[in-house]
């Protein structure tokens, strides 16, 4: 793991595999936090909110803009892992039974059938409509008890970032075991409720763009808040370069 933006980042895919196979393996309940361009800003804005992200086993990172970043503040590579792309990778394994909790009930049932093209076995899991609440008003004892009946070891969280991560934060004292996952829009992607940006789109760091096209009333916003932070972010990180120690 490397600490960049005040967050923790498990950048290798192969190795988020393997943290999730520890932890559940471990019998103690964690969660992971994606982290795309809202929770980078947020996390400059909020120490709460900071210590909410750094709080879980690590971060992936689901901006493509970030390991742009790092390449022209320390010249080194770094790949994203969205949220969609860990999504996939890990519901295509069949490795685990998991729950799918968020979003509406149309989304939800839509979800089911497309992923049971990737894995037939989430015919039988469980996919639970969350109501519209405060992070604060959820009853987490209730949603704790009815994911250990259930038996998931990987629970997908779909309330959006920051709320998700508060969620899990909140959530995991209630638990027994298992790996919450944040991943957002994930579930309308793979619903077919939203269309993620062409491959070209992301390819070129625009895929903020096309989601403001999409939703302007909620994208713009929070792109403007990004923008916003965005070069006291890169200083901080500059002025964290020049204080490693300098190689021999």
């Amino acid at each position: 793991m490397e600490k960049f933006f005040d967050i923790r980042y498990e950048f290798d895919k192969e190795l988020v595999w393997q943290h999730i196979d520890r932890q559940i393996a471990s019998g103690r309940p964690n969660y992971i936090c994606v982290a795309d361009g809202v929770v980078v800003d947020n996390v400059q804005r909020n120490e709460d909110y900071r210590r909410t992200v750094d709080g879980g086993m690590f971060a992936i990172c689901d901006s493509g803009w970030v390991p742009l970043y790092l390449r022209w503040i320390y010249g080194i590579r770094r790949s994203q892992y969205c949220g969609p792309m860990i999504f996939r990778d890990v519901v295509s394994q069949g490795k685990y039974r998991m729950m799918f909790l968020g979003t509406d009930r149309q989304t939800l049932d839509a979800l089911r059938l497309r992923l049971a093209e990737l894995n037939p076995q989430v015919l039988g899991m469980t996919f639970c409509e969350l109501p519209f609440l405060d992070v604060d008003d959820f009853d987490y004892p209730a949603i704790a008890r009815m994911i250990e009946a259930d038996g998931a070891s990987v629970i997908w969280i779909a309330l959006g970032a920051p709320k998700q991560d508060y969620f899990m934060m909140r959530l995991r004292p209630h638990l027994r075991h298992g790996v919450m996952i944040g991943v957002g829009a994930a579930f309308n992607f793979f619903s077919g409720v939203e269309r993620r940006a062409p491959h070209w789109i992301v390819k070129m760091h625009l895929e903020f763009a096309y989601r403001i096209l999409q939703n302007p009333k909620k994208q713009f916003s929070r792109c403007m808040g990004i923008v916003t932070s965005l070069p006291r972010m890169l200083m901080g990180e500059w002025r964290r370069k020049k204080m490693l120690p300098k190689a021999a």
